[in-house]
């Protein structure tokens, strides 16, 4: 596991930084600047390749000795990234079969980011090398933060060396032509290998690929950018630094990455965290992300990147509002990070990004955005004495868990599936945005860890799960707890190979039921359940075991019919959910479990009133975030102080507006009241 401990002493304010895109004259004024907003981080390098090694094995880094030396003398520390996420022309050039190739066979050719194979013994060679040559220049100097390892691992290579790496990786996994034929259940249209050469990655063929095939290729793919990640990370300990390493994980539509084994492997979790919705439910995005990634570190993380004044929807860039980037910030404070970084330091002029936001925006720093960012790092440094984490660890009291599993997400994608249109980390997501909206603070945890403090577990829509992992929800479950199961989940085994007997074959006995036929409904055809809740989707003609009857189809082929289940386990329950419920109802039937769990909202008010409210343990004490994104004042009371404010015991709040208070109790009431905007 990551260090779960990783205490900086402050909360890191700052964000990637690209000096080589300006002039030195701006240089200065960027120190300035820093002073100004009271950043204190910088994390610099990420892609600057062709500028520290313009031609192979020569270097050139007088400019980043000159940057570095300008950051430390204005007490900036800096995350050091090897650039390895964009190799330059040259590279290219030499090393043209170190170029990716896509999965219809076509070559990615130089021009962009991300132009490597990653299974390229050419580029493996090069990233070590320029990692080794980074780590014995800087990785001692008394400003370094850390080492930001490559950028956002996720370049997926179908060509020769991926081919090899592949078949090395199948040979290693199974170890006989005979197993890897049994569990891709190849005896299906013919598919049978008799010679490992024979395999090859999923490349675009002629119908459907072979599910197993797909699965196993993106574990080697996870595994193979972690060998490269950790040829990097020994590189730099042979070096002598003792920095702490991180890579930057993504959060977006796609993964390639099993987070939980990625984790073990570095010294501090970090991640990259971009809203995707300009609508209330970014909010929630920001406790989805935030909780995953203090999920994966067991502790303290930090946020690597987040935008400061823009959301991508589509083919817009919407503006966030510099209230909401405040809040925003906190909100990734509150659930764990030690940071507030953002891509990027000042908006680049020109290049392939140059209307990201950044915390310098094109206008300069006389703006509305860049005050909210000197406003943000006044509110860091005032609630500086967060930062230091309780002797315990434990960061926040979570209740209730979500079982995260990077190999149910690549499940989902196989093809064929009785509806394709369901999504894992849609499912994933739903479920936390469930319990955020009934104000339950929630950890994921990973198949088989500890979930013994957990009174309420959900399992979103694990469609193939090991026996190990049925055998690790029966034990929760007997042990006490209460388990949420919703559709799909168990149907099929790790080789995605359909348990048969009756759906769902890997949880029938836990659940006591046993499914007969999945009947899938079309886009926006909902079924109404006999409680109310409404469905679609998928659903399930099921039958009663042992289990009792929750809530039935109301009307359509299933009436009357099983569509929520719970079976006695133990000294708990196993609930079963056979169908997609939509967001409203799904709302409604997860806090109505939490609170048979004995689950309660910390402030039950702000739900209403659209205040958002997580309890931070720090060293000193215990924090509540206040965040406010509704559109009345509220009034919150109880004992303590607010570190932004100073206000004692009565807080009031405009809407926008934030406080994070020094707890002396844990009582807390929450009103709307009607005030002047102008007013306190």
């Amino acid at each position: 596991m990551s260090n779960a401990q990783y205490a900086p002493g402050k909360f890191l304010f700052g964000g990637d930084y690209s000096p080589e895109q300006w002039s030195r004259e701006t240089w200065v004024e960027d120190l300035e600047l820093m002073r100004r907003a009271k950043v204190n981080t910088a994390t610099i390098g990420v892609f600057s390749w062709a500028m520290i090694e313009p031609r192979e094995g020569e270097y050139d880094v007088a400019w980043l000795d000159d940057v570095i030396e300008g950051l430390d003398a204005a007490g900036v520390g800096f995350f050091l990234a090897t650039p390895t996420a964009s190799p330059p022309p040259w590279f290219s050039i030499a090393h043209p079969d170190a170029l990716p190739v896509r999965a219809d066979g076509s070559a990615v050719l130089h021009g962009s980011r991300d132009t490597y194979a990653i299974s390229a013994p050419a580029y493996r060679e090069a990233a070590r090398r320029i990692a080794r040559f980074l780590a014995e220049r800087y990785g001692s100097h008394q400003g370094l933060r850390g080492w930001h390892v490559h950028n956002e691992y996720g370049t997926i290579d179908y060509g020769p060396h991926a081919a090899a790496a592949f078949r090395r990786w199948l040979q290693r996994t199974y170890s006989t032509l005979d197993a890897l034929n049994a569990a891709w259940c190849t005896a299906f249209w013919s598919q049978r290998y008799s010679e490992w050469d024979q395999i090859l990655p999923p490349m675009q063929t002629q119908y459907l690929h072979n599910p197993a095939q797909l699965v196993d290729f993106k574990r080697f793919n996870s595994d193979e950018m972690l060998d490269a990640y950790s040829e990097q990370k020994t590189e730099i300990r042979a070096s002598g630094s003792t920095a702490p390493i991180t890579t930057n994980f993504m959060l977006p539509t796609w993964n390639y990455l099993e987070q939980w084994k990625w984790s073990a492997e570095q010294d501090l979790v970090s991640l990259d965290h971009y809203l995707d919705t300009a609508g209330q439910d970014g909010e929630t995005h920001v406790a989805y992300g935030a909780d995953l990634a203090r999920s994966w570190a067991g502790g303290p993380w930090v946020l690597m990147e987040q935008n400061a004044t823009g959301i991508r929807v589509g083919e817009q860039t919407l503006t966030k509002q510099p209230d909401r980037m405040i809040r925003n910030s906190l909100g990734y404070i509150a659930r764990g990070s030690q940071s507030s970084l953002f891509f990027q330091w000042r908006a680049s002029a020109g290049g392939s990004e140059l209307w990201h936001g950044a915390l310098v925006p094109h206008a300069g720093p006389e703006s509305r955005a860049f005050a909210a960012v000197e406003e943000l790092g006044g509110i860091l440094e005032r609630i500086a004495e967060v930062a230091e984490p309780p002797a315990d660890g434990v960061l926040l009291e979570s209740e209730v868990a979500i079982v995260w599993d990077a190999e149910g997400w690549w499940s989902w994608e196989t093809p064929h599936l009785p509806n394709d249109a369901i999504a894992y980390p849609d499912e994933v997501r739903a479920a936390h945005r469930s319990l955020w909206r009934a104000g339950h603070t929630v950890d994921f945890v990973r198949p088989g860890g500890d979930v013994s403090r957990y009174r309420m577990l959900v399992v979103p829509a694990l469609y193939a799960l090991t026996a190990q992992t049925a055998h690790w929800l029966a034990e929760y479950a007997r042990s006490g707890g209460d388990l949420v199961v919703t559709f799909a989940s168990g149907t099929a085994d790790r080789n995605q190979r359909i348990v048969t007997g009756g759906y769902p074959g890997m949880l029938r006995e836990l659940l006591g039921i046993r499914g007969e036929q999945i009947l899938p409904r079309a886009e926006g055809d909902l079924v109404p359940l006999t409680s109310g809740l409404r469905a679609g989707a998928w659903t399930e003609l099921l039958h009663t075991e042992s289990a009792r009857v929750v809530d039935r189809y109301e009307s359509g082929p299933l009436a009357g019919m099983p569509a929520i289940t719970r079976n006695d386990v133990g000294a708990g329950t196993a609930t079963y959910v056979s169908t997609k419920l939509e967001q409203i109802s799904l709302d409604r039937f997860l806090a109505e479990s939490a609170s048979r769990s004995g689950i309660r909202p910390l402030l039950p008010e702000a739900r209403v009133l659209g205040v958002e409210a997580v309890r931070r343990r720090g060293a000193a004490g215990d924090y509540l975030f206040i965040l406010h994104h509704g559109e009345r004042a509220v009034q919150v009371d109880g004992d303590g102080v607010d570190l932004i404010s100073g206000a004692h015991g009565r807080i009031v709040l405009q809407p926008g507006g934030v406080a994070v208070v020094r707890e002396s109790a844990r009582a807390w009431s929450l009103r709307a009241i009607d005030q002047d905007p102008e007013a306190g």
